[in-house]
């Protein structure tokens, strides 16, 4: 039977876009639920991820702890709901330990919202649902990224302080080779062999800056790629030659010559 005229029409929920859907997927698939990172005591602790949401359970009369990295300064919070919800900051510890902390509170259960933190270091975006009682004590984040830099500069740090080869005796180096050409910012210092291998030092800006190929050239001019290793800012190559080039550049390429003058059986260190 249909219903009478004079009744108001039930709210019909539109189907959503496309475009909609795609968001909503996006949305699910980036939230990390409680549990998918392990817990410290009370705490629910995440591996941190760019663009990652993180879940957080809220209830009324209790307070949730959001704390950040140790050594991070807090900008700024934006949540989408300040009416139903309060929000404060506040700091622990002193010195390099020296922690934020975001505090979370609803005002009633059923309720829900969404935070941004931003800090000098990561953008946390979080998803807040209140309960009428279970609520999380506070969470917090592992960095693994931050971790994968640390140790690289740890290895880079232990690399420049290696030597740049094993038994080499001072008294057998040869240094008469001259360095010409352009003067680019990662020209070399200078080069020298102990006559089996020549190396040819940097800049220390070599370790992170640009590293150029180095061409051997040959009696009638021609240049050829020469198998070379990278020793923190020494190139190693397994060879002695008379002159070799290193170039860099499309447009305008700078090219440094380093040529071996004659031998005056003069060695220095």
């Amino acid at each position: 039977m249909a219903a009478p005229a004079n009744l108001p029409n039930r709210r019909r929920w539109l189907p959503l876009s496309p475009a909609a859907l795609q968001v909503v997927a996006a949305n699910r698939a980036a939230t990390q639920e409680p549990g998918s990172g392990p817990f410290d005591n009370a705490a629910q602790v995440y591996p941190y991820s760019d663009g990652a949401l993180y879940h957080l359970y809220t209830a009324p009369g209790q307070v949730t702890d959001i704390a950040l990295q140790p050594g991070e300064a807090l900008g700024a919070v934006a949540a989408g709901d300040t009416v139903r919800w309060v929000f404060g900051d506040t700091t622990s510890g002193a010195g390099e330990t020296k922690r934020a902390h975001v505090l979370v509170k609803p005002f009633a259960a059923g309720l829900t919202t969404n935070l941004v933190i931003t800090t000098d270091r990561h953008v946390y975006h979080l998803s807040l649902t209140s309960t009428v009682r279970t609520a999380m004590a506070a969470v917090s984040w592992t960095y693994p990224q931050d971790q994968l830099i640390a140790l690289k500069k740890a290895s880079d740090a232990a690399t420049m302080a290696a030597p740049v080869a094993q038994g080499l005796q001072i008294d057998q180096l040869h240094f008469n080779y001259e360095v010409s050409g352009d003067r680019p910012d990662w020209r070399p210092l200078r080069a020298f062999d102990d006559g089996r291998q020549t190396f040819i030092e940097f800049p220390p800006e070599l370790s992170t800056g640009v590293a150029p190929p180095l061409f051997v050239v040959g009696a009638k001019g021609a240049a050829e790629l020469v198998n070379y290793r990278v020793r923190g800012r020494f190139y190693v190559v397994d060879r002695l030659f008379d002159a070799a080039e290193l170039r860099f550049g499309l447009k305008h390429q700078d090219v440094v010559r380093i040529t071996r003058v004659a031998h005056t059986g003069q060695r220095r260190a």
